[in-house]
């Protein structure tokens, strides 16, 4: 059967001469460079290779100029990018770990199954490094609800998320979700993972040592997600339904005994590099732990426990089967790292050896059927510097007047269009089918500015968020990308934490259009600098292009995910208001920006002009001035200002709160522009009237614009503006237009 498959595959000839390397993506010039690399012309299984390590997904070749912008260092960093995960030091001997990751294409054409092995592909990047997951995030895109085809999808990737989170016993605690037409037929799926660990535990992915063994662990391999990194790096068609067997099936249960088993192993020290079968494979786990270490490796195929048979080595290679690792070791502890997976009843096989010859050499059925140096699969991939251009768009919207549209003046059914827009209303139909309290160290649950996991034994927690407005970053990337970042800093400072690092999601369209680079560009320097300022330097993640449908590009959407650091548990703050009689106070100065806002969209059914503008020094005051009050116990409630503005803050505060608020907002704006306008660098606070001195003499001190606005009150939400009724309904009446809005949309 082995000989019958492989006979089907073109011989080194045939491939050069009907260019087949093209169906791979590799281009001419690129096979000419592999062609340089070898001192000849690919075989099968050797082009193969080379594509899904040179494609986007792997080798970042596209946008790799661009990374190296982003901050990387800072004095908690203990690992960058470049490991499974990027890693920062929380104290106390400990350090958290965290990344986040795509699954796109896949969730297009397989929702469930798309959405589910995402969620195990960053849960084993974690667990790679020694570190114990402890939470699960997730920052989702969809079309409109509208269309039969996005609910489809909408449903199944949240079950393939709540199946796999929920089986492995890690809590999935919190994210975003956001509907626009622009992500119809192309949805984004993107998941992060966050875990705790001991520096002395800390692995890295490398074959050291010459003549060590390498073992294969986890489920045999099948022919499922062969070439599904090279599918990652292309757009989707109509053709792209074809492709189905290119999306993996994930095994959650499987994976808890892969995870438990290799945690165990690398407890009793002996391990010497170890990294996830993730994105090509076993292709690219091998050729970057060897690459690393400086070292060549050998694999022996027919040691490969497989699930089909007559599995071809191009098979072999390819597939991106789920829950696999590979790992090295020193010959003297194989009988004890052995015994480990036995007893965990998980697949343990030995499956090739350290070399120092420099290079990657597959053996099969006694022959050698790839001989390629690692280097040139690694470290010498193409770079390419796209051309970039200025998009038409955002030259002619550069005098958008924002505040043109006639006034609103029935701002109560106002309110209600933005509390019911599903971007905006609540996203208990999704987190409802997690389990956000497994392993019980869930402090904030889902629906907060940010959820707070407690770290046992100690009073330290970690608050983490999800963040990024599209819209804005359409209507200008630089703006938009430090907006992504300062919003998710934001969203931890409110929760009463200090914000660390961040981990990056860049999820745009092809690169091989100048205006889509050119939004790349811009966005990748926006949120740069934003990371400068508030130091948070970018520590790892993922670049996500190709994401187009036949009405062009998805908005570019640079998911920001960032952990912050709460000192004590006394120090967790939640949005909801606390007490009949709290004093409220609005932070941050407001202005007439609609460009972008939910408003703009539900309301005037738009999206132009230029997004709010941002300045990093105001912002960072803001953080410092906040963090300090809620150190000092002054903070009852803190609700950061972004989708809907004033508005949609006091209400919501009221809604997770139950209590109401009596607000009189002082402004020379127009009403519904003082509502509903999205200026940055705003936070609702709430504090005990006793406080109230304290709270604005500190806030004066740190240079913040602060200003008491109202009370909070028993069961109605009511704003005025200069004394004039601008909202006013009762919170059973908010809540149940926020609450019904997706579960409606989705009958």
């Amino acid at each position: 059967m082995a000989q019958q498959l492989a006979a089907k595959e073109p011989n080194a000839e045939q491939i050069a001469e009907q260019k087949i390397y093209k169906q791979m993506g590799v281009t001419d010039a690129e096979y000419d460079q592999i062609c340089g690399f070898l001192g000849r012309k690919p075989n099968y299984v050797e082009i193969g290779v080379f594509s899904v390590m040179w494609s986007e997904h792997c080798s970042y070749k596209n946008s790799k100029p661009l990374l190296r912008r982003f901050p990387t260092t800072g004095e908690r960093v203990l690992m960058g990018p470049g490991e499974g995960a990027g890693i920062v030091d929380i104290g106390d001997n400990q350090a958290v770990v965290f990344k986040i990751e795509s699954h796109n294409h896949p969730s297009a054409i397989e929702p469930y199954q798309g959405a589910a092995t995402g969620v195990g592909g960053i849960i084993r990047d974690i667990f790679s490094m020694g570190a114990r997951p402890v939470a699960l995030l997730n920052s989702l895109r969809f079309g409109r609800l509208q269309n039969d085809r996005v609910k489809y999808l909408f449903e199944h990737v949240v079950s393939g998320i709540a199946g796999y989170g929920n089986c492995i016993g890690i809590p999935t605690v919190g994210g975003e979700v956001t509907f626009d037409e622009s992500y119809e037929g192309n949805p984004l799926v993107n998941a992060m993972c966050v875990g705790l660990i001991d520096h002395d535990k800390i692995q890295r992915g490398v074959a050291k040592g010459v003549g060590n063994p390498v073992y294969y662990v986890g489920p045999a391999t099948g022919r499922d997600g062969i070439h599904g990194a090279t599918f990652a790096s292309e757009e989707l068609t109509s053709e792209s339904e074809a492709k189905r067997p290119a999306v993996q099936v994930g095994d959650p249960f499987m994976e808890k005994l892969v995870m438990e088993s290799c945690l165990e192993l690398i407890d009793t020290g002996i391990v010497l590099g170890i990294q996830d079968m993730g994105a090509a494979g076993l292709t690219c786990s091998s050729a970057e732990m060897a690459s690393k270490a400086g070292n060549g490796l050998e694999l022996y195929l027919d040691e490969v426990p497989q699930r089909e048979e007559g599995m071809t080595p191009y098979e072999m290679m390819l597939s991106e089967s789920q829950e696999r690792m590979l790992f090295v070791i020193d010959p003297k502890d194989e009988a004890q790292a052995l015994e480990i997976f036995e007893r965990w009843g998980v697949i343990c096989a030995k499956v090739g050896k350290v070399t120092d010859d420099g290079r990657l050499k597959l053996f099969h059925q006694g022959q050698i059927v790839g001989d390629m140096p690692v280097t040139a699969l690694v470290d010498e991939c193409p770079v390419y510097n796209k051309p970039s251009a200025v998009p038409a768009y955002y030259n002619e919207q550069a005098n958008t007047d924002t505040t043109r549209y006639n006034e609103v003046t029935d701002l109560n059914g106002a309110l209600k269009s933005i509390l019911g827009s599903p971007t905006v209303a609540s996203k208990e139909w999704v987190y409802n089918q997690y389990d956000y309290m497994v392993r019980t160290s869930t402090a904030v649950q889902p629906g907060s500015d940010a959820a707070v996991v407690t770290i046992r034994g100690t009073r330290k927690a970690l608050a983490m968020t999800t963040d990024c407005n599209s819209r804005y970053v359409y209507l200008d990337p630089e703006v938009g990308g430090r907006i992504a970042v300062s919003e998710a800093a934001r969203n931890i400072v409110c929760s009463g934490g200090e914000p660390l690092a961040v981990t990056d999601n860049l999820n745009f369209g092809s690169p091989e259009k100048p205006e889509i680079f050119w939004q790349l560009e811009k966005a990748v320097d926006g949120m740069a600098e934003a990371c400068r300022e508030l130091s948070t330097p970018v520590i790892g993640g993922n670049v996500s292009l190709y994401n187009e449908n036949a009405k062009g590009a998805i908005y570019p959407t640079p998911v920001v995910g960032m952990v912050g650091l709460i000192q004590d548990t006394d120090h967790i703050t939640t949005q909801g208001f606390k007490n009949e009689g709290d004093v409220i106070v609005l932070l941050g100065e407001t202005k007439a920006e609609l460009g972008g806002s939910e408003f703009q969209k539900v309301v005037h059914g738009v999206v132009e002009g230029r997004p709010p503008q941002l300045d990093l020094e105001t912002e960072k005051r803001l953080h410092a001035g906040v963090l300090t009050a809620i150190r000092e116990g002054l903070v009852a409630s803190a609700h950061d200002l972004s989708e809907g503005g004033l508005a949609a803050a006091v209400a919501e505060s009221s809604i997770s709160g139950g209590l109401g608020a009596d607000v009189d907002f002082r402004t020379e704006l127009r009403a519904d522009h003082a509502l509903f306008s999205e200026s940055q660098s705003r936070i609702l606070l709430s504090c005990r009237p006793e406080k109230r001195e304290a709270l604005i003499a500190l806030l004066q001190e740190k240079n913040v614009q602060a200003e008491v606005i109202g009370t909070v009150t028993g069961t109605n939400v009511k704003v005025d503006i200069n004394g004039k009724p601008a909202v006013q309904a009762s919170i059973s009446e908010l809540r149940q237009v926020w609450k019904d809005a997706i579960p409606c949309l989705m009958q």
